[in-house]
C-alpha cells in the first residue's frame, strides 16, 4: 500500500506533481502567487483515493487517464468540466464520473476541496457479468452521473470505507485478501451507480447452467481457494460457466451470491482460528484482518450472527 501527502503554493510544482499523479496535463491561475495545494493520496493495486484541497481557482485540460476517475465534491465548486459530449458543473455532494479512460477533459476549480478515486477498468469486468466475449466487450460506463440519489450514497460510503477502514491502516490495506475483495467492492458500487455496459440478466443457456453441478464445482473452489484472492469471474471460470449462471446458481440454490457464499466460508476459517489461537499471541483483528475483514464493526456483527457471540470472547474461551 502507497500513502503520500503532497502540499506546494507553488504552480509549476502543484503542475508537475500532478502530471505525475494522474496524466500529463496543463493547470492556470489568474492568482499564481496564492496557489495553495494539499493532497493526500492512499493507494493500492487497482485503486487510488485521493483527498484533493485546492485555496484557490485552477484550470486544467488533462490527457487520457487510462483508468475510471470518480469525483466527490466536498466543498466548492468545479465548473465547465467537459469531454467528449458532456459540459456539466459539480458542487457539493455531487459523485460524479469525472471522465472516461480514453478521454481527455478539462475545466475548473474554484477553491474546493474534494475525492479523487480511480480504478482499473479491468475490475469492473471481474464483477460484472459480460458478453460472450467478455475480453473483447470490456464493461463501459455509459453516463457521468449516477442513476439515482441512492445510488449515488452507497457509492460515496464504499469510497469513506475504503478510505477511513482500509486505506488508513496500512497493515489493513496489505493484506491480500483485504485489497481483492475491496476492489471488487468498489467495482460493483460503480456499477450499482451507474448506466453501464454490463449484462446482469440470466440468458436461457445461463438458466439452463445453473444447476447443482456447476454450484459444486463453484463450491469446492471457493472452499479450495478461499485463503487466496478469488472474484467472481475466477470463481465462474473453475465452474465452466458465465458470472450470470454462476449468480443464478448461487441464487437459486443457496439464496446467495458467489461472494456471500465465500465470505461465509472465510469466517468460518476465521472462527476456526480463534478458538485455537492464543489471546497473549494475536488479536481478533489480526485473524479478521488475515481473512479479509477490514471493518471491525461490520466484521464483528456478521460473526455474532452467525455464531451467537463476540469474536473476543471466542478468542478468549
Amino acid at each position: 500500500m502507497d500513502s503520500l501527502v503532497f502540499d506546494s503554493q507553488d504552480l509549476a510544482e502543484t503542475e508537475d506533481f500532478l502530471c505525475r499523479a494522474y496524466a500529463r496535463m496543463t493547470i492556470g491561475s489568474n492568482t499564481p502567487q496564492h496557489s495553495r495545494t494539499h493532497i493526500r493520496r492512499d493507494a493500492m493495486p487497482s485503486v487510488s483515493v485521493d483527498e484533493l484541497d485546492l485555496g484557490f481557482d485552477m484550470s486544467y485540460a488533462v490527457t487520457p487517464l487510462g483508468k475510471i476517475c470518480l469525483c466527490m465534491v466536498h466543498e466548492g465548486t468545479i465548473q465547465d468540466h467537459v469531454y467528449q459530449g458532456v459540459r456539466d458543473d459539480f458542487g457539493p455532494g455531487d459523485m460524479v464520473l469525472f471522465a472516461p479512460p480514453d478521454l481527455p477533459y478539462a475545466g475548473r476549480i474554484c477553491t474546493a476541496r474534494y475525492n479523487i478515486t480511480m480504478l482499473d477498468s479491468a475490475l469492473l469486468d471481474q464483477v460484472a457479468a459480460t458478453g460472450p466475449k467478455p475480453a473483447l466487450e470490456p464493461v463501459r460506463l455509459t453516463g457521468h452521473r449516477p442513476h439515482s440519489p441512492a445510488a449515488a450514497r452507497h457509492l460515496k460510503s464504499t469510497i469513506v470505507h475504503l478510505r477511513d477502514n482500509v486505506l488508513a491502516d496500512p497493515a489493513v490495506a496489505a493484506q491480500p485478501l483485504i485489497a481483492s475483495t475491496s476492489g471488487q467492492l468498489l467495482a460493483a458500487s460503480v456499477l450499482a451507480a451507474f448506466p453501464n455496459t454490463a449484462h446482469t440478466d440470466p440468458t436461457a443457456q445461463d438458466r439452463t447452467d445453473a444447476h447443482s453441478t456447476t454450484l459444486r464445482r463453484a463450491v469446492a473452489h471457493i472452499e479450495d481457494h478461499a485463503h487466496q484472492p478469488l472474484t467472481v469471474a475466477d470463481i465462474a471460470a473453475a465452474a465452466h460457466v458465465t458470472v450470470r449462471a454462476l449468480q443464478y446458481a448461487f441464487r437459486r440454490h443457496l439464496d446467495t451470491t458467489p461472494l456471500g457464499y465465500l465470505r461465509r466460508v472465510r469466517l468460518a476459517h476465521v472462527h476456526q482460528e480463534l478458538r485455537a489461537a492464543d489471546p497473549a499471541e494475536t488479536t481478533v483483528g489480526d485473524i479478521a484482518a488475515r481473512w479479509g475483514f477490514a471493518h471491525p464493526g461490520r466484521f464483528a456483527a456478521l460473526y455474532r450472527e452467525a455464531y451467537g457471540t463476540s469474536p473476543s470472547s471466542t478468542l478468549h474461551g
